[in-house]
């Protein structure tokens, strides 16, 4: 190849990736996210931008690995187990949710717009998957994954990502060439090949993982992972079914295979580079003047649509047992589409389902619900700060237990058992209505209040308690609390839970009774376990113990008469050569 022709050919790459660079981190800072920062490059860099590339139907074709490789991922994040245990809320919440949803954007789109059924169907399915990676992120940031109403949303998120399966399949079987194609021969194939594919994952891939371990070398294993997924996606598109079927059984296959986490780092890499290929290439292929044209249409359909989906997902969420709090709350999040509609957009255009002028219409309306983000995450934080729904909450009031409990969260719940296992009186306060209900639900009585509100701690019962125990992971509350308390009620005595090192000595220098950094005890308890995983004795086990404690102890006084460096000498930084401590231990905490 000459230097001309190389230059030509690495020329647009250098272009492509350029966009990718730039917009993606800019549409992220933006608060846009990545998924329409890729958009924005693709379109750029594509026929209706710059017109650095024409042949865009080529390398969407090449950049669908990526979403093989995303169907094999998630496929391995789908263990039968994890399934099982949230089958309630999956296939009853979930399937609820989607199949609503989809029925009544399809009637939208065939009877308000004159869709043809199947076209209509399309476009419904796309805006029904919302996009997994914004919701979790979203509930990440805000912790409450672990809550109710995070759970119920993970829920319906799974069974979303299970339904894109049937519905890449149900269209390829709209397809006029399968059907031209159908007959007893081509579902026999089908059925054949998905018993085939099930069968080698079921009894081949752990030996033949195990195989390629011994060679103790990585790249075998990223080969192997590799010819796993492409190889179970070639047999699917030979059998006439989506390759992204086929990863996706093996990676469920593979869910529980103790390869699964070596395999999934492995795939990462080519998973995320060939996804982002394919979001590039669908903003590529995106014909902005039928956009232009039709955008009488787009606005009509991007607010009928949103509104009937707006609808569907905050009346299921009522129909669950969600307040109006939780039901506008997952609506804010499940509203806009994701990036699975753009894999059943292109496929129901490589199938002959819809046309081109329909895929930039469906995704140019996905694409602007997913511009909305931002808007919908504010509104929902100014619908946050107003005053939540107290709906099955009673606040607190003429509380006299013998200990107030602050804080009803993982530290305040443990802290709690060994109180009520002696019987003691406990008044507990917490200031989220939503815990509080959860807690309900197991049998706990616990109360609204906030304990950094002098008003609060008198209705409590703070000023006839024996002792008040601080639960709360907010420092700045915790503070707060201890100087309140302190007036309000001297009698008692202080517990509070500390954040960290510097959290526990401003509590030690307020005066406080007792304090207890959250995570050191169980430090304590995973050191020593890795003490005995190594073989030491109880004894020097139980020595080591003592003496880091001791260690610990005089660290924490001196700084608190000092600084944050004071005790430094009390620290471990080298090997003791003795054998109380294996060799280059380091202990800090």
């Amino acid at each position: 190849m000459s230097d001309a022709s190389l230059g030509q050919t690495i020329g647009p790459a250098v272009a492509l990736m350029g966009a990718a660079v730039i917009a993606v981190p800019l549409f992220r800072r933006l608060g846009l996210g990545s998924v329409l920062g890729y958009f924005a490059a693709g379109v750029l860099v594509g026929p209706s931008g710059l017109a650095l590339f024409r042949d865009t139907q080529s390398i969407l074709h090449f950049s669908e690995l990526g979403v093989v490789m995303f169907l094999f991922v998630i496929g391995l994040e789908l263990r039968p187990i994890k399934l099982w245990a949230m089958r309630g809320e999956i296939f009853g919440l979930g399937l609820v949710q989607v199949l609503l949803a989809i029925v009544a954007l399809t009637a939208t789109g065939a009877l308000v717009f004159g869709l043809p059924f199947q076209i209509a169907f399309v476009a419904a399915a796309g805006m029904v998957l919302s996009s997994t990676a914004v919701i979790m992120s979203v509930l990440q940031d805000r912790g409450e994954i672990s809550g109710a109403g995070g759970q119920k949303a993970v829920a319906i998120l799974l069974f979303e990502d299970l339904t894109i399966v049937p519905l890449l399949t149900a269209v390829a079987f709209m397809s006029p060439l399968a059907r031209e194609a159908a007959g007893w021969t081509g579902a026999l194939t089908a059925v054949g090949a998905l018993l085939l594919l099930v069968g080698i994952a079921r009894w081949a891939l752990n030996p033949f993982f195990a195989l390629l371990a011994r060679a103790r070398t990585r790249e075998v294993l990223t080969a192997g992972a590799l010819l796993v997924v492409l190889g179970a996606a070639l047999l699917m598109d030979l059998a006439g079914l989506s390759m992204a079927m086929g990863a996706f059984i093996a990676g469920v296959m593979l869910s529980s295979s103790s390869y699964r986490h070596q395999i999934e780092s492995d795939i990462e890499p080519f998973r995320g580079l060939l996804m982002g290929l394919f979001l590039l290439a669908v903003g590529m292929s995106l014909d902005l003047s039928v956009v232009a044209a039709e955008w009488r249409l787009l606005l009509a359909m991007l607010a009928a649509f949103m509104l009937t989906k707006a609808v569907v997902v905050y009346a299921v969420a009522r129909l669950f047992g969600g307040d109006n709090h939780q039901a506008l709350h997952r609506t804010s999040l499940f509203l806009p589409g994701g990036e699975f509609a753009f894999v059943l957009y292109t496929a129901a255009v490589s199938s002959g389902v819809i046309g081109a002028r329909e895929n930039a219409i469906f995704a140019t309306l996905v694409i602007l619900s997913m511009s909305l983000i931002p808007a919908l995450a504010a509104a929902m934080a100014r619908l946050q700060r107003s005053k939540p729904t107290m709906d099955g909450v009673e606040a607190a009031q003429g509380l006299r237990g013998r200990v107030l409990l602050i804080g009803f969260g993982r530290f305040g719940q443990i802290a709690s058992q060994l109180l009520l296992v002696r019987g003691v009186d406990l008044s507990v306060i917490d200031n989220d209505p939503d815990r509080i209900r959860d807690a309900a639900r197991y049998g706990f009585k616990v109360f609204f209040g906030d304990g950094a509100r002098l008003d609060t701690l008198h209705h409590s019962g703070a000023g006839e308690a024996d002792a008040i125990m601080v639960c709360i992971d907010d420092a700045k509350a915790a503070m707060q609390i201890v100087a309140l308390a302190q007036t309000a009620a001297p009698q008692a005595r202080l517990l509070i839970r500390s954040r960290d090192r510097g959290h526990a000595i401003e509590l030690i220098r307020a005066g406080v009774d007792y304090q207890i950094r959250e995570t050191v005890e169980s430090a304590y308890l995973m050191g020593a376990e890795g003490l005995r995983a190594l073989g030491f004795a109880e004894a020097d086990i139980a020595e080591a113990d003592e003496d880091i404690r001791r260690r610990d102890t005089e660290r924490l006084s001196e700084q608190t008469q000092g600084d944050s460096f004071s005790g430094r000498d009390r620290l471990i930084l080298q090997p003791i050569p003795e054998p109380l401590f294996p060799e280059g231990a380091n202990i800090r905490r």
